[in-house]
């Protein structure tokens, strides 16, 4: 004979002053308690925030309070899961603080990009007036000026001294020259490969991260200098149209 079932349902204020009553019915759960809902909260944070470091620490310490509460109320389940999940949690803290001493480590060492890659450079002497390459040339190596001085002549730009030059033309997709070069003086300037720049670039961040504030700087000046020459061209429309309108009139049209 089979009996019916009947299942209570409780209200919700019934349920709270039970749990209530459990997690103060000793000291042990009373901590098990706080433990659980320290871990709660450090999870909902960890929802909140941006950045993936500060969620992984803030998962380890939801790990941490979640063993707690699992070993002193007992909770085998919620205990071995937090246990399983901690580990994980502190490589990728110890990965993602690796991976950011290591990045700016290259940020550092990228101001001193010049100094270790020329043992990779040849040196090439030139004499003034001598073009080292042409607007629309293609790309086949970067350079440092070591001596003399040179410049960009389309846009009469001196090139500073042991700075690197020509790496745009590189790493666009049609690896053709935007600039003209041309020694003023006699100058000294060490080229590297386009296959060895690329090697460098994959393998050494120290040298991506410079590269990458050379493309940033000297495509930040090509639009600064474009907004520049186009204001200046705007004066000049506006002061030639305020001429025409301050030149008298014909003597036919004065007379008619």
């Amino acid at each position: 004979m089979h009996w019916p079932e009947f299942t209570v349902h409780l209200p919700s204020w019934v349920l709270f002053l039970d749990m209530l009553e459990i997690a103060f019915s000793s000291p042990q759960q009373l901590v098990a308690h706080l433990a659980a809902a320290l871990g709660i909260t450090l999870v909902a944070a960890s929802a909140m925030v941006r950045t993936m470091l500060p969620l992984r620490w803030l998962a380890v310490g939801s790990n941490l309070a979640l063993i707690a509460y699992g070993a002193l109320h007992p909770a085998m389940i919620t205990m071995l899961i937090a246990f399983a999940l901690l580990p994980v949690n502190i490589f990728r803290v110890i990965e993602i603080t690796r991976l950011t001493r290591r990045v700016q480590r290259a940020n550092v060492a990228a101001d001193m990009a010049e100094l270790w890659l020329r043992p990779h450079m040849k040196a090439r002497h030139l004499k003034a007036g001598h073009v080292l390459f042409n607007r629309g040339d293609i790309a086949q190596h970067l350079y440092l000026l070591a001596e003399g001085e040179m410049e960009l002549v389309e846009i009469s730009h001196t090139l500073e001294i042991g700075r690197i030059f020509g790496e745009i033309a590189i790493f666009s997709s049609n690896h053709m020259r935007t600039h003209s070069v041309r020694c003023v003086t006699k100058c000294t300037v060490l080229e590297i490969h386009e296959s060895t720049v690329r090697q460098l670039y994959y393998q050494n961040p120290a040298f991506g991260f410079h590269l990458i504030g050379l493309l940033a700087s000297r495509l930040g000046a090509d639009v600064e200098r474009q907004r520049n020459e186009q204001l200046a061209e705007a004066v000049q429309s506006a002061a030639r149209h305020s001429d025409a309108l301050d030149e008298p009139a014909p003597k036919a049209a004065r007379s008619a």
